[in-house]
């Protein structure tokens, strides 16, 4: 784990250039015993080469057993101790959108879904809506007035939006209400602290003045709010890590992490992995650092389609000349958690992951960039926040500890 106090006196501004390549939900299972995952299955053979010159390992995001969410996943690979750090969904999601998040805010992360007749979520992502419809159906709950409070409604992308809720004596300790699985209705939002019960109590009224609001709809006539949080004032990259630091994403929540830890976020034209290094490219020599994120894995995964996430895997492959061309002195290939087809869902499966530093890093046994291989690999099972202490070293940007 990236201790700061130690990591503040040893960083120095000075070193080489890092990139770290998140595949969103990259890590999987085989469909059939003994078959290969998605990563084992996709024809990569430049992540292969860089596997045979670099060492690799598996990350564990949280802990042993544990399936994280996108937003500790991501601290983790930052550097930040998810069980220490602590930050829901909702400002994410707000930050990322640009939204002016004021310190006594509380921001939810909502999720348009689909409800039968009895009110049981058949499709908790609602068919994955368009944005434009949700950006019409935001018009409608933005008619939902609480009292004692202002209430802020902001589309976010496909099926999911930001609740912001500002006013006094606001807390964040309140319940999800998203199951987080078909068959069971959204549940009632509950406090988990005595001063969270009138934040509470506000959520389900917004809930159930939403229900009328979206009767009409096919598909996205209910909502979930998850992932309740307010702006935890984390520590900066430049501060801990001597960085310059820029994010390249295409979500906005990932945008919105991003920001929390002070990076500067680009601006990207185009959603392929193509689009992203080319924003890389445009601004290698502004920046030290750069997050690059990949989003489609995580969602073919949790749509369930093993072939279609094979296919982004392979059309990351594809486009990764583009940054092997800017010469950086240390590439990070890995994902913040598993979503293996097979489940659906993130999953506590630890993630492959690559460190390629030419000249600087040893090789391993690995031959390839997959779990089997990986599993042989120098960096062995590892925790997921040791990954920034690894490139600043390799990138020459720590000086020596003691005497």
């Amino acid at each position: 784990m990236a201790n700061f106090d130690v990591i503040r006196e040893l960083a120095q501004e000075d070193g080489g250039k890092i990139v770290l390549l998140v595949m969103d939900g990259l890590g999987g299972l085989p469909l059939q015993p003994g078959g290969p995952t998605e990563l084992e299955a996709a024809r990569t053979p430049v992540m292969d080469r860089l596997a045979r010159e670099g060492i690799t390992g598996l990350s564990v995001p949280i802990g042993a057993g544990i399936a994280p969410g996108s937003g500790p996943a991501h601290l983790a690979l930052f550097g930040y101790d998810p069980l220490v750090y602590q930050i829901g969904r909702g400002v994410l999601e707000a930050l990322g959108i640009g939204f002016d998040l004021q310190p006594n805010d509380v921001a939810g992360r909502g999720n348009f879904c689909t409800v039968d007749a009895n009110g049981v979520i058949v499709d908790r992502r609602a068919g994955r809506i368009p944005t434009s419809l949700c950006a019409q159906l935001v018009e409608r709950l933005r008619t939902i007035r609480l009292p004692g409070v202002e209430v802020f409604v902001e589309p976010v992308k496909d099926y999911r939006f930001v609740l912001v809720l500002r006013g006094d004596k606001l807390s964040p300790q309140v319940s999800e209400t998203d199951p987080l699985v078909l068959g069971k209705p959204p549940l009632p939002a509950r406090p988990e602290a005595p001063e969270a019960a009138r934040t509470a109590e506000l959520v389900n009224q917004f809930i159930e003045a939403a229900r009328p609001l979206l009767a009409d709809q096919p598909a996205a006539n209910m909502i979930t709010i998850r992932g309740w949080s307010k702006d935890p004032n984390l520590p900066k990259f430049a501060d801990v890590y001597k960085l310059k630091a820029a994010a390249v994403a295409v979500y906005p929540m990932y945008k919105g992490v991003s920001k929390l830890v002070g990076m500067t976020v680009l601006p990207v034209s185009g959603e392929s992995p193509a689009d992203e290094f080319n924003t890389v490219r445009a601004h290698w020599e502004e920046y030290d650092f750069f997050f690059v994120h990949i989003k489609p894995t995580d969602s073919r995964g949790e749509d369930g389609d093993f072939e279609a996430k094979v296919r982004v895997i392979e059309t990351v492959d594809e486009a990764l000349p583009m940054l092997l061309d800017l010469k950086p002195d240390v590439l990070i290939i890995t994902g913040d958690h598993s979503t293996p087809a097979l489940l659906r869902s993130h999953s506590w499966h630890p993630v492959p992951t690559l460190l390629w530093a030419p000249g600087r890093a040893r090789s391993d046994a690995a031959q390839a960039f997959g779990e089997t291989e990986c599993s042989r690999g120098a960096l062995g099972l590892f925790p997921a926040t040791d990954l920034m202490p690894l490139a600043l070293g390799h990138a020459l940007r720590l000086v020596r500890y003691g005497a």
